[in-house]
């Protein structure tokens, strides 16, 4: 019988999904309706933003697709794709216009983590990501690069506040070479938004250490709160050789299917990198096509994404009202569809395992999934993340309600 090579045997020994993701496909099925189906299970562990889909799905339902998408083209992006992109992209968010030979389109914003950091880093290299941190960063960067994500780790005591001084700690004590710092902003699983001063001092810090700094700005156009969103771009007058920005479709537009990531950079040597590594992982015509005449819409993207930020702010404002009216404590968040709960109060003793088993227990009792604190880096048990934006906003407080049950049942247990 044919047998799998070491690396195969590792991802059937330690799949990288984890397994909170594993049970939500295995779970997912008929939506949740107050009526016909109050029971259904809710997820909210997936940051996706299905709140205004119908008018993007409305819109690309207009665009016609032309032959000619079907064949061939750059690997690394169409370049009439770049070039909008780049006037998008500016006009939106970066504050000044990059050139089309500076960005790279690729199947996916991990895609384009994986294939950046397999340009700027070998295998046993570390990759800095400051914590809490979002869970996918270790499978896009240790399962095929095979680095090594180095955390540092912020605390919950001052909200997990990030500083320099954590960063230069954090890099002292490596067991390895650090090539780059993985920075996001807004940022995930926490929902806050980075002012100018602590961007400036993250680019600085890394300027100092000589390292590679990659910004993840892929919650940039999902800002709701009183925070204005700065991106990097807009701190820097270039980002030279070093500074490398990641963005995607998947959270904007929620648009996470078309798989549709983009990276910007300065670096000649990166970008042709990258772009050789492409024919492995390139974005469909189809999805560039639609996606190109989509941006290229200035009114009507203007209106979606103001459509979009408001429904999120929205859905947001009920959603910690229902976390106030069952006294879950949690975080406060200005961007993106999720925040942190505080659970800690409900663990039967401060450990991992303790974790998992209030994890568990919420996921079978209430038939809700939540993202746990472990998989997010946090550095101390009983944190969830909470989705809000995937489910309606009906069935988000209902699971809330349900999750609400569960937790009383284990209060002083």
């Amino acid at each position: 019988m044919p047998k799998l090579s070491d690396r195969g045997r590792r991802l059937i020994e330690s799949p990288p999904l984890p397994e909170y993701i594993r049970e939500h496909f295995q779970r997912a099925g008929e939506p949740w309706h107050r009526e016909r189906n109050p029971n259904a299970y809710v997820s909210l562990c997936i940051a996706e933003n299905k709140l205004h889909n119908d008018a993007l799905n409305a819109r690309l339902a207009e665009i016609d697709v032309p032959p000619r998408v079907l064949g061939y083209d750059a690997m690394h992006g169409n370049a009439l794709f770049r070039e909008r992109l780049a006037r998008f992209m500016g006009r939106s968010f970066l504050g000044r216009t990059f050139s089309a030979e500076q960005i790279v389109v690729l199947a996916g914003a991990g895609t384009v983590l994986e294939m950046l950091c397999y340009a700027i880093a070998s295998p046993g290299d570390g990759v800095l990501v400051p914590t809490p941190s979002y869970a996918g960063f270790w499978f896009d960067l240790e399962t095929r690069d095979e680095l090594k994500i180095v955390t540092a780790d912020c605390s919950s005591n001052d909200g997990f506040k990030l500083s320099p001084a954590i960063l230069s700690n954090t890099l002292a004590s490596a067991d390895c070479p650090v090539k780059a710092l993985l920075f996001t902003t807004p940022n995930n699983p926490l929902g806050t938004v980075y002012s100018r001063d602590e961007i400036e001092a993250i680019v600085d810090w890394a300027a100092q250490h000589d390292i590679h700094l990659i910004i993840d700005e892929i919650y940039a156009l999902s800002v709701f709160g009183t925070n204005d969103f700065i991106s990097v771009a807009q701190t820097c007058p270039a980002l030279g050789e070093s500074i490398h920005i990641v963005w995607a479709f998947s959270k904007d537009f929620g648009a996470s299917g078309l798989r549709c990531g983009v990276l910007i950079s300065e670096n000649t040597a990166v970008i042709n990198a990258v772009s050789s590594l492409a024919y492995w992982a390139a974005c469909s015509g189809h999805t560039q096509h639609l996606l190109s005449e989509l941006i290229n819409d200035d009114a009507n993207v203007a209106t979606f994404i103001n459509e979009s930020q408001a429904k999120l702010a929205a859905a947001y404002t009920r959603v910690i009202r229902a976390l106030e009216a069952n006294a879950i404590p949690y975080f406060a968040a200005d961007a993106a569809f999720f925040l942190i709960c505080d659970l800690r109060a409900y663990l039967d003793e401060a450990s991992w395992p303790a974790e998992r088993r209030l994890w568990r227990k919420i996921l079978e009792r209430a038939n809700t999934n939540l993202t746990p604190g472990e998989a997010c880096r946090i550095n101390e048990p009983g944190f969830f993340r909470l989705c809000y934006a995937a489910e309606t906003t009906d069935a988000v407080e209902a699971a809330i309600g349900r999750m609400s049950k569960v937790l009383s049942s284990l209060k002083g247990t």
